[in-house]
């Protein structure tokens, strides 16, 4: 079986979820689509049990944060097709102060971890989730350090003064 064009991937889930699935863009030849919160594990279902597509390895799940944007925070799925050799990336847009997304881990019990590291770092909350807390970092920390909500650099650093420098 020879991999499947990102054309006939995108025809497939226009045609099982008209005016939900949205291109993104092709870069590099990964086919990056959008889809909403409440589409997310219907889509994520066909991709792994259509008998033609079959997207059974789940990749990774991460999770970007763009503070001037509406929806703020994307969590991103990438899922790899074994038998067809095809990629895909799958993202969903969420609002800063509604983070809240459906667990991949009823198709995937890999995605428990990825979904633990996801909230630890972006403080995305996989709703279903069994076992929902830190992994990486202290349990009683209460920021989500990937965010970009705080200065880059302490103003109160004095190693970086210009005069060190020479300036």
């Amino acid at each position: 079986m020879g991999k499947i064009a990102n054309e006939v991937l995108l025809q497939a889930l226009g045609e099982k979820f008209p005016g939900q699935i949205t291109e993104l863009n092709q870069d590099y030849g990964l086919l990056t689509v959008e889809t909403g919160r409440e589409q997310i594990s219907d889509v994520l279902a066909y991709l792994k049990n259509d008998p033609e597509l079959k997207f059974i390895f789940l990749t990774d799940i991460t999770a970007i944060h763009y503070p001037e944007l509406e929806k703020a925070v994307g969590v991103i799925y990438h899922l790899h097709s074994l038998t067809t050799n095809t990629r895909i990336r799958v993202k969903v847009f969420l609002s800063a102060d509604d983070v809240h997304i459906p667990t991949a881990t009823t198709l995937w019990e890999g995605a428990n971890w990825m979904e633990r590291e996801t909230y630890d770092f972006f403080g995305v909350i996989f709703d279903g989730h069994p076992d929902l807390r830190r992994i990486l970092n202290v349990d009683d920390m209460t920021v989500f350090p990937m965010r970009k909500e705080f200065p880059l650099e302490d103003p109160n650093r004095i190693d970086k003064k210009d005069y060190f420098f020479g300036r």
